[in-house]
């Protein structure tokens, strides 16, 4: 990709055989929506939250190797403080790797933020993962008393000053928005001495390249449009990190999906649940009403991972391909969905999907 001081270098993406030896890693994440039960009562928040928490136990149950869960602050999404979940998380959980998806570092303090996600890795014996990222969503701006005309600045200084956190060492840092620190230490230190820290990409070639200037892994954000598109993006990160002089590092991506038993329920189980999410953000960013055939096409040729197991199953292990990635993760909550269905689609997830995934990877190796 030109314009960014990194030429172009042999594809640098894994082969079809070394995914499968690497053992490619299959997520999961929420940002806990507001859900409806079977017969369309709406639930709490409080009943959302402790909803999340039985779903991320039923993933640790099945092998799921991540599970994710978003911030966000307003009513149609129930979970504003992501580390408490995760902490409920890590004591009811054995096995699987526990994060954000995303923090919204830029309305946040990176010294809070370092010091609750460490603490999750204590409770966790290990487990704890963090993204960070700016979010799509404002609502934490003015909520914080963070003015959105610092915007970029917020993210670019607090992204250095956690850069230096995750060393675990003294830290002497400065910025134009945040008071400095000097020969400052921060607890509790993880037992690993590093806490994974992952930047969440939406799209832009700034932000590829900013990850690979870092050393951090990436996650593209893919919710919308033809997953090879970002093929790219990909690309790019490899040739920065080679320049850059980093080693290489993982990529995961994170997209939507529902699994269900055939591919004819899709429409009836998932589109109205759908549609009323995607419709209410519609109307904060002036966007059209969604249609069926909008939605449909998505699962068809989109980043909609939704359909019965072998569908999904293809359509994941050809993303996997095509992008060269390390972890695969599915936002499995879809606005007001029931938690039933979820579980049933996390289910599916781990017992259906995962195994033909990999069968359809070591095919093509």
């Amino acid at each position: 990709m030109p314009g960014y001081g990194f030429a172009y270098r042999r594809d640098r993406r894994l082969s079809e055989r070394e995914l499968v030896n690497q053992q490619v890693q299959f997520g999961l994440g929420t940002f806990g929506d507001v859900t409806v039960d079977e017969d369309g009562a709406p639930l709490s928040q409080a009943q959302v939250i402790r909803n999340v928490v039985a779903e991320g136990v039923l993933a640790d149950k099945l092998g799921i190797d991540y599970f994710g869960v978003g911030e966000h602050h307003r009513d149609d999404f129930a979970i504003t403080a992501p580390e408490t979940v995760l902490g409920a998380l890590a004591a009811a959980t054995t096995n699987i790797q526990l994060g954000s998806a995303v923090t919204v570092l830029s309305s946040d303090d990176p010294v809070r933020v370092y010091e609750r996600f460490a603490t999750v890795d204590a409770l966790s014996n290990g487990r704890a993962e963090i993204i960070l990222g700016r979010g799509s969503f404002t609502e934490s701006f003015p909520l914080f008393g963070y003015n959105l005309a610092d915007y970029e600045t917020l993210f670019s200084e607090k992204l250095d000053l956690f850069s230096e956190l995750i060393k675990e060492e003294p830290v002497t840092w400065s910025g134009t928005l945040r008071a400095g620190l000097k020969n400052q230490e921060v607890f509790p230190r993880t037992e690993s001495g590093s806490l994974k820290t992952w930047i969440g990409v939406g799209g832009s070639p700034e932000s590829v390249v900013r990850a690979a200037r870092y050393g951090m892994p990436m996650v593209l954000a893919i919710i919308g449009g033809q997953p090879e598109r970002f093929a790219p993006y990909a690309q790019l990160f490899h040739n920065a990190l080679a320049e850059l002089g980093q080693p290489d590092l993982p990529i995961a991506v994170h997209s939507p999906g529902y699994i269900t038993d055939s591919d004819d329920k899709v429409v009836e189980e998932m589109w109205p649940h759908y549609k009323t999410m995607r419709d209410r953000i519609g109307r904060d960013r002036g966007w059209p009403e969604s249609s069926v055939d909008e939605f449909i096409g998505e699962v068809k040729h989109g980043s909609m991972y939704a359909g019965s197991p072998e569908t999904v199953a293809q359509k994941i292990a050809n993303t996997i391909s095509a992008l060269g990635i390390q972890r695969f993760d599915m936002k499995y909550s879809a606005g007001t969905l029931p938690h039933e269905r979820m579980m049933r689609s996390i289910e599916l997830y781990a017992t259906e999907v995962i195994p033909r995934v990999r069968e359809l990877l070591a095919e093509k190796a």
